[in-house]
């Protein structure tokens, strides 16, 4: 299991390199690469192309080298988070993931959960930032394990449910209406 570096493909050097424009590579939304609309089964191949990926101030996602730089498609988010680890507990808990390519982050301050909600069915999407705006979705069954781990904390007043990783609270959600 590697641990998230924070090297940001972005900012190595193209160094006179070809923008090879869009590659027809594209990660739906569970995680699944494909190529020219096959999945890419073998996982050294999806890790390897992993390392390379940026994304750019305009949101567009890229596999960037030293020589070369290609445009890929991602429906919602590059990674799946799909195991958690916690130790500890109440404010000196430490919460981890491990994603779908097998690198692992310790949330904190530098990779924050954050909560978007569905627009269809207004259903909590939970992500985790892994590097370099590249975040990772949470399986429901790992959001459902860290909803588990969750507690009631008051901030400015208002009472919220989230949890507590490295010394930092992270909400989950509301307890009250704001109405």
């Amino acid at each position: 299991m590697r641990e998230s570096s924070g090297t940001n493909a972005a900012d190595r050097p193209v160094g006179g390199g070809v923008d090879c424009g869009d590659l027809n590579i594209r990660i739906d939304r569970n995680g699944t690469w494909h190529y020219q609309g096959s999945p890419i089964t073998r996982k050294e191949m999806v890790c390897l192309f992993a390392g390379i990926l940026s994304k750019r101030a305009d949101g567009s996602f890229w596999l960037t080298t030293p020589h070369e730089a290609g445009r890929i498609e991602v429906e919602d988010v590059p990674f799946l988070a799909v195991e958690m680890f916690a130790s500890g507990c109440g404010r000196v808990q430490v919460v981890s993931f491990r994603t779908n390519i097998d690198e692992l982050v310790t949330v904190d301050e530098d990779h924050p959960l954050r909560i978007a909600y569905d627009p269809g069915t207004d259903e909590p999407v939970p992500y985790v930032l892994v590097r370099d705006g590249l975040e990772a979705r949470l399986t429901r069954a790992v959001y459902y394990e860290l909803v588990a781990r969750g507690v009631e904390e008051k901030v400015d007043g208002e009472p919220l449910y989230g949890i507590w990783s490295n010394g930092t609270f992270f909400p989950l959600g509301r307890l009250t209406d704001p109405s």
